[in-house]
């Protein structure tokens, strides 16, 4: 009977922990969206006395707002080739070949992460000025680069290591180069880490403001590096909206990436040997 009790008590105490997770998880983003389609909204009130799509207007009106999330995008998306370019065949090596050094090389990819950004960025300036780099396209790209390059080797690299190497011997045995065993065995086979690197680095990329801000202004605004200037200039309800439009991405892409992977497979990805 006791036992019967105790069962009874931790399913409660599991149910409260889950409903207080799901208040300290959702309630920030049920308070957001409340936010940006309000009109009028005082303390004490619990809920908005008026609802209203002026911000909304406002911001998808605004042509230099309109442009910025264009640009954002792209410079996202520019980003995420480039890393896939770069990194997937960096990630195959650590995983497969033991080279001196290895795993400092490894390793150094944190170190991007490891201290404020903004330190690291001013660095990069000094040598960005050298360069002719500040204000400028590429400048920002490469700005960007330095953030992902952690999630794009990572994580592909811990995708490489879960494909099994006797799968890759049966398909040399049979006569396929090394370059077609890669591409129709192991790439397929560690699609899910790669694509959850990619995730990352999309998002990671899109979210971007401090370096963006360092090395881009004046010409180059970024979606993020605009809502800084309207959070400090117009209401709350504004930067707000400009939230919903930063998270929305991440939710779609989530979504995506669940859909099209699948929850077992997505989570593969994170999967270290």
């Amino acid at each position: 009977m006791w036992f019967i009790k105790l069962i009874g008590k931790l399913k409660f105490t599991g149910f409260v922990c889950f409903f207080i997770f799901v208040i300290f998880f959702f309630g920030p983003l049920l308070n957001l969206l409340l936010l940006a389609f309000s009109g009028e909204w005082q303390y004490p009130d619990r809920l908005p006395s008026e609802w209203s799509l002026t911000w909304w207007t406002f911001v998808l009106q605004n042509d230099a707002i309109i442009s910025s999330i264009w640009l954002s995008f792209l410079i996202a998306t520019i980003v995420t080739l480039i890393s896939l370019l770069i990194c997937i065949p960096a990630a195959y090596a650590f995983a497969r070949i033991q080279f001196p050094l290895r795993r400092f090389f490894l390793f150094s990819f944190l170190l991007t992460n490891a201290f404020p950004k903004m330190g690291l960025y001013v660095s990069i300036a000094v040598l960005f000025y050298q360069l002719n780099l500040m204000n400028t396209f590429v400048g920002i790209v490469l700005i960007h680069l330095i953030n992902t390059l952690m999630y794009m080797t990572w994580i592909p690299s811990a995708a490489f290591e879960n494909v099994h190497r006797s799968q890759e011997e049966s398909a040399r045995d049979v006569g396929a180069s090394p370059l077609k065993v890669f591409w129709h065995i192991t790439l397929p086979m560690a699609k899910p880490g790669i694509i959850v690197a990619s995730v990352f680095t999309f998002l990671s990329s899109l979210n971007e403001a401090e370096g963006t801000f360092l090395v881009g202004i004046p010409d180059y605004r970024t979606m993020p590096v605009i809502m800084y200037s309207i959070i400090a200039d117009y209401p709350s309800t504004a930067g707000s909206v400009f939230s919903v439009i930063l998270t929305l991405p991440t939710i779609l892409l989530l979504v995506a990436a669940r859909k099209f992977v699948g929850a077992e497979s997505f989570a593969n990805g994170f999967k270290l040997k």
